[in-house]
């Protein structure tokens, strides 16, 4: 039978100093010795039990925290104030049961350990008086206690696509992806594309891309990776987002079979690095102001790309600075000096040899405050010609006379449809960046449970995640965590099962939610790099690199208050079609459609309901949400009648209206956020799966309405006794979800190997 501290009970007399010298999750070079010598010297033990001590002794094999809480239990439950020292502890422990020692045996061995004690310097009452302590401190004995399957949570997370992101797992956890980054920005550069080629190497490149082009027809498939691939280098996600998804997609998206066959195969295996070039100096998110130009030539039937003017140029181009061959440019078209808007072309920009073409001239945009693992550049055209097929053309098309055609005859239509179909951009970067911000909580988490700090008078360190403060720091961000995993699942089957009059909805929830989720992850890793304190700020820990690499992601694919007031516009286009022009009387009909509802919902028993049953009721949320969506939007549109009716011009309205705008976002994206997760758990069969995420539900549930609490104290669906009771209930939420928040990020499964130091599996020092 396996010796262990359970099953012999002659052990028990040195466990006592064994937690102690683990406690602090450090083990000395003189606590190793000493405790090594007594071994070796101890006749009392048999050579089994000699080789058990000292395999709970090793520098590599350091105690889990649950065996550190087991042994600390086991000393607490024989606590006496008759032990003075930790020897004589240890002898209550071993005779608990029956007697091991008697008083002979004790005489022969006692002075022994405490030589020991003394030479580790944890002699005396205080060293026992602090199990005491302990045993009365609530705080100090509240740690992890997982409640549910970690395993059954993770397939839960994963959506049906376990496989696919067990292998990109496979990949990233791989020697050639070690996690050393460059310092050298050039060598960075050259790793990550080293890392993109084995990627297309193993067909994930070109995932999306039909199976006749060498894919998998699997959009969703996709995204799945990009998001994995988050949890090691993002600058390595940006790069394969670039080539696979911003160029490969723009050519699939936007262009016809003779596009397909000439270019999808070779850009899924990276033979053709390619760029996405959109956004210009002076015209960044206002896409239909840009001003380079693709000029048709009558004669060759070729068109002529060309930037006018200095700040005409494409900046901030992905791929350009080093590895791109070609680059989809977006250009008006321009036929015999007529704009014909918007469109979109294949522009070669370097040969094999890397060397840039006539008429185009690259610049380095250098270096950044992130991502410094992708070639960022600045393109000029000089009136460079492309083939007539070079033109993507699914959209529109000018025929053999030279004429500009299209299916799509509205010009505005035809723009937002092409620009809609590369809205995948737009759920590929939150499901990114809300990839980095798990990696972040898992660190401070983890870290969290095993740094202690303070404690009892006389008592042992508390785990700083025991602290009620602490919590509130990081479980409201670990609810939003959940939250966003099944509302950005949501918007990614939307987008895959999308009806064309659903589109203008799907983009409009995906700019927003795109904005919500990145700003989410900025706050969330702020935090997560304080709660590690001074750990949080070195480079191995990694919350630097994650901080820095998606700061970009409130920016790109769309600036995040653009975004927003983009999704308000969306929603308020649809208030319009529920109620018509905002005239007196609809007006008035809506008035009287929010009285009835605040007639249950505004009565003085429910703004003052403070009942716990009541606050965690997932009826009382939604109802909540919807309200506050409802009103905002109403007034919204209210507000800009009123100041059209004033006479001001439609442009001063809208600026005067935008903080209100960003309101209406939230309030739309807080409630389909809501839905989408209580769906999720009303889904689930696993009771202990279904209790856990209940208790997450209920924290983003009620901390969002504590984050509005103004508004509702200022609407009256409130009174400040129910907001006071729901902050209260919001720690309490944050003290339960405690125990299980180590099992909770474990059930990201975050490679090992992408995680900072201090969330490794084995202890450390703190």
């Amino acid at each position: 039978m396996e010796i262990n501290f359970d099953n012999n009970n002659k052990l028990l007399i040195l466990l006592p100093i064994i937690y102690n010298i683990w406690e602090d999750n450090i083990l000395t070079e003189k606590e190793f010795t000493a405790i090594s010598n007594y071994i070796k010297g101890a006749k009392w033990l048999t050579e089994d039990e000699k080789v058990f001590i000292a395999s709970k002794i090793k520098f590599s094999d350091p105690p889990t925290r649950s065996e550190l809480n087991n042994w600390l239990n086991k000393i607490n439950s024989v606590a006496s104030n008759s032990a003075n020292t930790l020897t004589e502890l240890g002898i209550l422990m071993a005779n608990n049961d029956r007697v091991i020692f008697t008083g002979d045996d004790i005489q022969k061995i006692a002075p022994d350990i405490v030589k020991l004690e003394i030479s580790l310097g944890i002699s005396g009452p205080e060293a026992t008086q602090r199990f005491l302590n302990n045993q009365n401190s609530i705080t100090n004995t509240h740690n992890t206690n997982q409640s549910f399957n970690v395993g059954l949570m993770t397939s839960l997370l994963n959506n049906g696509q376990d496989d696919l992101i067990n292998k990109v797992k496979l990949i990233i956890k791989s020697a050639d992806f070690e996690l050393n980054i460059p310092t050298d920005t050039a060598e960075f550069r050259e790793k990550v594309l080293q890392w993109c080629k084995i990627l297309s190497e193993n067909g994930l490149g070109s995932y999306a891309y039909p199976k006749e082009y060498g894919g998998k027809g699997d959009i969703n498939g996709y995204f799945t990776i990009m998001e994995t691939l988050s949890y090691h280098d993002l600058s390595l996600v940006i790069k394969f987002g670039v080539q696979f998804g911003l160029w490969g997609m723009s050519v699939l998206s936007l262009g016809t079979e003779k596009h397909y066959s000439k270019y999808l195969n070779d850009i899924g295996l990276l033979n053709i690095p390619g760029c996405f070039a959109m956004t210009e100096t002076h015209h960044g998110s206002n896409v239909k102001g840009i001003k380079t130009t693709a000029t048709y030539n009558h004669i060759n039937r070729s068109f002529t790309i060309h930037t006018p003017e200095k700040y005409d140029r494409k900046e901030y181009i992905g791929n350009a600075a080093n590895h791109g061959e070609m680059a989809t440019v977006f250009a008006k078209l321009i036929i015999d000096d007529k704009d014909y808007g918007v469109n979109a072309f294949i522009v070669p920009i370097r040969n094999k040899a890397k060397q840039t073409l006539p008429g185009i001239a690259i610049e380095d945009c250098g270096h950044k405050m992130g991502l410094n693992g992708v070639d960022n550049g600045i393109i000029y055209f000089d009136n460079v010609e492309i083939p007539y097929d070079n033109m993507l053309d699914k959209f529109a098309s000018v025929n053999t006379n030279g004429e500009f055609e299209s299916r799509i005859p509205s010009d505005n239509r035809r723009f937002f449809t092409m620009l809609g179909t590369l809205v995948g951009g737009r759920i590929g970067i939150p499901r990114s960046a809300l990839s980095a911000a798990k990696v972040g909580l898992a660190t401070a988490i983890k870290y969290g449970d095993k740094r202690r700090q303070f404690g009892p008078e006389n008592g042992a360190e508390v785990p700083v995640l025991n602290y009620r403060m602490h919590q509130q720091r990081l479980m409201p961000y670990l609810a939003n965590s959940y939250a966003l995993t099944f509302g950005l699942q949501y918007l990614t089957n939307r987008f895959i099962n999308r009806k064309e009059e659903e589109m203008q909805e799907i983009e409009a929830l995906a700019a927003g939610l795109k904005a919500y989720a990145t700003w989410n992850t900025r706050d969330t890793l702020q935090e997560c790099r304080e709660a590690c304190g001074g750990k949080g700020y070195l480079s191995e820990n990694r919350i630097d690199d994650l901080k820095n690499d998606t700061e970009i992601y409130t920016t790109f694919e769309g600036d995040n208050t653009v975004l927003m007031q983009l999704t308000a516009k969306n929603r308020l286009s649809e208030f319009r079609k529920q109620f018509g022009e905002m005239s007196v009387s609809t007006i008035f009909s809506y008035v009287v459609e929010q009285a009835k509802t605040s007639i249950t919902e505004k009565n003085p028993f429910a703004i003052r309901n403070t009942d716990e049953s009541h606050l965690k009721d997932a009826e009382f949320h939604l109802h909540a949400f919807q309200y506050r969506e409802k009103e905002v939007v109403a007034s919204a549109a209210k507000r800009f009648k009123r100041l059209i009716d004033s006479g001001l011009d439609a442009f001063d309205a809208a600026n005067i209206m935008h903080p209100h705008m960003l309101q209406i976002t939230y309030s739309y994206l807080d409630r389909v956020v809501l839905e989408q997760f209580k769906l999720k758990i009303d889904a689930e069969k696993d009771v202990a799966l279904k209790e856990v995420l209940t208790r997450l539900y209920n924290l983003f549930a009620l901390n969002k309405i504590d984050e509005n609490k103004a508004w509702y104290l200022e609407q009256g669906y409130m009174d400040g006794i129910k907001t006071k009771a729901i902050r209260k209930l919001i720690s309490q939420l944050c003290w339960e979800i405690r125990q299980d928040a180590v099992p909770l990020v474990q059930a990201f499964d975050i490679p090992e190997s992408c995680l900072g130091k201090i969330a490794s599996s084995k202890i450390e020092e703190a």
